[in-house]
């Protein structure tokens, strides 16, 4: 006796359920770029085509196996071969062709505007270097975040320090490859205020699954005064753990690695801490910025990433953990 299969509605939960996973801030449908917008719209169009063409064969198989004698003919006579199996599929892929040529082409000009913003991220292992220079020539150091104004196109270099990595934001735009050696440039034009995380899309060795990032998309006078609070030096420390962190990270050579503006370290292999207490995340998005993550990281880093290039430091007593991450936590 044949089993009766799920109920209808245990179905149509089960397909919600799949569609709901495909929200959020790292999917390609809800798109808040204007490439990705495009791609949106060239996805629907193969997408509804691709299922008028499946539904089409399918009822022709059915028509085949179940219809009668005089259907059956027609089906095998050689006009409906011919129209169907060489005549439709040219003229609706080739339809199909210049309709996405069309749509993907609509951003070609675009990588000329951008009001003389330029960003550059370099790929590195495995995290993301980000600079901003501006139109008056200043060079602005970040990392593990992009920040960008809303409703201006910005071009954003991007080139690799050692391996090959790509670069995918997938509510922004379409992946792009960092090639050492090589510059490729990807114009991110966003449309609403709002977050996005991105990935490395290319494997990369080692931890390659935690190389992600997050775009802020911000209001053009926002990003302004961000830009130009990101420009400046790092925070005086003020309170007794923040001073003594600040003394421990330079004794202990950190600064060898990183730079923080304003003091001392000046390091260039790591990211650039200046401002790490005000980044929406920390270890490429491996962790949410707090106190309690920076004392992880510093501890535990090869756990939470593991061959990362960071050495472990557990050197450090809980007091001198928390110090340094009041430290670090305070550079805003």
């Amino acid at each position: 006796m044949r089993k009766p299969g799920p109920p209808l509605i245990l179905v149509v939960l089960a397909l919600l359920a799949a569609v709901a996973g495909c929200s959020g801030t790292q999917s390609a449908l809800e798109p808040t770029g204007a490439e990705a917008s495009r791609i949106h719209a060239l996805f629907w169009a193969l997408t509804i085509f691709c299922a008028a063409v499946f539904l089409g064969v399918a009822v022709l198989a059915a028509m085949a196996l179940f219809g009668s004698g005089t259907i059956r003919n027609r089906l095998g006579s050689d006009r409906l071969v011919i129209g169907g199996g060489i005549v439709f599929p040219v003229v609706s892929l080739t339809l199909l062709l210049a309709y996405g040529i069309y749509v993907m082409s609509l951003g070609g000009s675009s990588a000329e505007a951008g009001g003389g913003l330029r960003i550059s991220v370099i790929g590195e292992r495995w995290w993301w270097r980000v600079v901003y220079h501006t139109p008056d020539g200043r060079r602005i150091e970040s990392a593990n975040e992009l920040r960008l104004p809303v409703g201006q196109p910005v071009p954003v270099e991007l080139t690799s320090a050692d391996v090959i990595h790509s670069f995918w934001v997938p509510r922004l735009a379409g992946k792009l490859d960092m090639i050492p050696g090589r510059t490729n440039t990807l114009t991110l034009d966003i449309s609403e205020p709002g977050i996005s995380r991105g990935q490395c899309a290319e494997y990369c060795g080692g931890p390659h699954a935690l190389m992600s990032f997050f775009v802020i998309a911000m209001p053009q006078e926002e990003f302004s005064a961000w830009l130009n609070r990101e420009a400046a030096a790092a925070k005086t420390p003020e309170t007794e753990d923040e001073i003594q962190g600040q003394s421990l990270f330079l004794a202990s050579g950190c600064g060898a690695c990183h730079a923080v503006r304003g003091s001392q370290a000046n390091g260039v292999i790591g990211p650039d801490l200046t401002h790490v207490g005000s980044r929406h995340s920390l270890a490429a998005a491996s962790l949410p910025n707090n106190a309690g993550a920076f004392m992880r990281w510093i501890r535990d880093g090869q756990h939470i990433k593991p061959e990362n290039l960071m050495p472990p430091y557990g050197i450090f007593t809980e007091t001198q953990l928390r110090q340094l991450s009041a430290y670090l936590e305070n550079l805003e």
